[in-house]
């Protein structure tokens, strides 16, 4: 039935907030309840396919290498110390270095040529990872597979907030990070598999789980220039009434602000303290989801598993997460609120932690992954809509969604670190820091949440209701972005 519910919202029309209750009747009678829902059921058919196997594909290609790490690669490529955790790290500047810059491309050009694109180039990246013969190699291609990869994440963030209103958004961004579950329990199914091809041609197992993903990357990749669709203005797939109604919808939910693009945007992005805040809660969450995906294979296994049955053990957690991910999106969207579910599941992963660190008992521990995997990935899409909800105006979103994103894939770096060989088998100084980080994230969402209740509450009292304003008066503020009179957040 959960799953239905999901289903379902994909195509629900989303209630109107209480300042637009009550459009014209002109409005009514061009678009009716039963219209609307199947133009967003016609859009999602159309836009969130190549979203959801792209960012399948991305995040199987940026965490494969836990899988890899089974299946012989440090003993092959004769890394010692710390050379494993320095390969993990060295992809996330180079990462970080391309997601504004992507941001702004895209804008700037179409999603369908520059999404599509990055994406050829990574699946190249992830196949030379397999050819490599030393550290050096390594370090290169994982560099070169960051910089190719960046602009995906901030870039499809974005790109739903074109398509889909507000609350709206959550669920659709749920969507499709739920596929970084599907790739952690895909890609254990998958290594286990193609780890017995080790020796063919002269290669390890290891080398063939980037040979194979890196190739199956760019042929999706070249289906995906055809299959992707760009925002609503040149669209093919939709009719001019359509499209007309997709802006109508837009406008009506954030207020006739600024859509070109402009420097001053980029300039109010920056100095906006609010977008830093959702940035550290982000820095929290994903570091936690990088660690999660990039060491879970190793804690599996030193919890006395064999490296096969490791493999397997990973997928399970994966799955769970992916169903409390679509949940959440679901949740936050139809009630509205994001701050205090974010707090929720950040409470789930540190309980899971509590149990990975306190207990010498393999089934408790294992059970920990679960919790632990059901607590942080949900967050990743709710943090990234509630800031995307808050900033008002295309351009200044963009770049607010890619500086978020940089924040979130630096925690790539110290998650690379955060659990070392040698803290094998308990890993206490990992957990420990991860509790930590978790208690920030939920520490933040309090914050932000008082203040945007605060916020809307002081616009009630000091401005008139939103729905008394006229197209001139919002007109007239429609270079401020979230600081407009007319402007309320999300909570």
């Amino acid at each position: 039935m959960a799953l239905e519910k999901v289903a379902d919202s994909l195509v629900a029309p989303v209630a109107l907030t209480d300042e637009h209750e009550n459009p014209t009747p002109v409005q009514q009678a061009e678009y009716d309840e039963k219209m609307t829902k199947r133009l967003i059921r016609k859009i999602d058919r159309h836009v969130m396919p190549p979203l959801v196997i792209l960012y399948l594909l991305s995040f199987l290609d940026r965490t494969n290498i836990g899988n890899a790490r089974l299946s012989h690669l440090e003993e092959d490529l004769n890394l010692k110390g710390l050379d494993y955790n320095v390969a993990l790290a060295i992809l996330y500047p180079f990462y970080v270095a391309a997601e504004i810059p992507s941001n702004l491309m895209m804008k700037l050009t179409r999603p369908s040529l520059w999404l599509p694109s990055t994406m050829l180039a990574w699946a190249v990246c992830c196949t030379l990872m397999g050819l490599v013969h030393n550290y050096a190699g390594l370090l290169a291609a994982r560099a070169a597979l960051g910089f190719a990869e960046g602009g995906l994440f901030p870039g499809i963030n974005f790109y739903i907030t074109m398509w889909y209103q507000r609350h709206e958004c959550g669920l659709r961004m749920s969507v499709f990070f739920s596929m970084a579950t599907a790739a952690g329990a895909f890609g254990g199914l998958l290594a286990r598999g193609i780890s017995e091809m080790d020796g063919v041609a002269g290669k390890g197992g290891w080398a063939w789980i980037f040979i194979l993903e890196g190739i199956a990357t760019f042929v999706v990749a070249l289906w995906a220039l055809w299959a992707f669709v760009d925002y609503p203005d040149t669209a093919k797939f939709i009719t001019e009434s359509e499209r007309t109604e997709i802006y109508r919808r837009l406008e009506h939910d954030r207020g006739s602000l600024a859509d070109e693009f402009d420097v001053k945007y980029v300039k109010q992005a920056f100095k906006d303290w609010k977008i830093y805040v959702h940035c550290l809660n982000f820095f929290c969450t994903f570091t936690s989801v990088y660690s999660f995906s990039l060491f879970l294979p190793t804690i599996i296994k030193d919890l006395g598993y064999t490296d096969n049955k490791a493999q397997l053990m990973t997928v399970p957690p994966y799955v769970v997460a992916c169903f409390l991910c679509l949940s959440a999106g679901y949740a936050s969207d139809k009630v509205r609120t994001r701050g205090v579910i974010m707090i929720g599941f950040y409470l789930v992963a540190i309980i899971g932690l509590v149990m990975l660190d306190a207990s010498h008992n393999a089934h408790v521990k294992y059970a920990g992954t679960f919790f632990f995997a059901a607590g942080v990935y949900p967050n990743v899409p709710q943090c990234m809509a509630w800031n995307g909800n808050n900033v008002g105006g295309s351009t200044k979103r963009s770049v607010a969604l890619a500086l978020q994103a940089m924040a979130g894939n630096l925690g790539g770096i110290l998650a690379s670190f955060i659990y070392l060989k040698s803290d094998s088998p308990q890993f206490t100084k990992g957990h420990s820091i991860l509790i930590g980080l978790l208690t920030l994230g939920a520490t933040t969402c309090t914050l932000m949440t008082t203040y945007y209740r605060r916020e809307n509450a002081r616009r009630d009292a000091k401005h008139k209701a939103i729905a008394q304003y006229s197209l001139d008066e919002k007109a007239s503020e429609r270079e401020k972005g979230d600081s407009a009179t007319f402007f309320r957040f999300t909570v």
